[in-house]
């Protein structure tokens, strides 16, 4: 049996472009989203095999293990996130609970009950943060003290499970996708967004699910513990 790599966030715009890159390769993939109308689509266009699972769900985990199980798992890939943007003075409690409940938390689960076929495999694990989080930016006071959370679990975990498990986080910039949609709906705001990057452009999923596969893969055996941008050059040179 060949072995796979399960992508949670099958559906979103770096999702789904992970799948289809995988694909495009011959490797394959299990895909994990929480609408099976649209994560079934993706299976008939890609051939992988779905669960349908909410990360939110407190068993979300067991429900997937009962559709993998005897599967070799050769990696992760983390592709759930949120956009939440407020003004300090209209932050709630359960806003901070909800982005860490959605963004965090269900990566713990995900790792305690699969680590040791991910040991067993020497798996390789990608997790998504932001640019927020180097770079400052109005209105962000949710989502980037969560994903800095995210950002030191990777460099936490990468020593913890080295050297069978390798762990890297990808940060990108604001991309084109459905969660993005209602900040990037808006032309001439989109267009500023874009003109703040060196690049002058916003990011598209295919350019952090390029990044996710090769981490995924043997090249990058020699890789872990980092965060790496893929922003257009705003985190450096914007």
């Amino acid at each position: 049996m060949s072995k796979k790599i399960l992508i949670f966030g099958a559906t979103g715009a770096v999702g789904n472009s992970l799948a289809k890159l995988i694909k495009d390769d011959s490797l394959e993939a299990h895909l994990i989203g929480k609408s099976e109308d649209e994560v079934s689509r993706l299976s008939e266009e890609t051939g992988f095999k779905y669960s349908v699972a909410d990360v939110l769900e407190e068993n979300f985990v067991e429900k997937i293990q009962k559709d993998i199980d005897g599967v070799d798992i050769a990696g992760v890939a983390y592709c759930v996130g949120s956009i939440t943007f407020k003004p300090i003075n209209l932050i709630t409690k359960k806003d901070m609970l909800d982005c860490f409940s959605l963004n965090l938390l269900p990566i713990y689960d995900i790792i305690k009950k699969f680590q040791q076929n991910l040991k067993k495999n020497n798996a390789s694990i990608v997790l998504f943060s932001t640019v927020a989080v180097k770079q400052g930016f109005p209105n962000h006071s949710i989502i980037s003290p969560v994903k800095a959370s995210l950002e030191g679990l990777t460099v936490s975990l990468a020593s913890e499970l080295a050297p069978s498990i390798r762990i890297n986080c990808i940060a990108p910039s604001l991309s084109n996708s459905k969660m993005a949609n209602k900040v990037l709906k808006n032309p001439k705001i989109a267009e500023g967004i874009a003109k703040q990057h060196p690049l002058k452009r916003l990011g598209e999923g295919k350019d952090s699910a390029a990044l996710a596969k090769f981490l995924l893969s043997d090249e990058s055996s020699w890789i872990t513990g980092q965060i790496i941008g893929v922003d257009g050059g705003r985190s450096n040179i914007g």
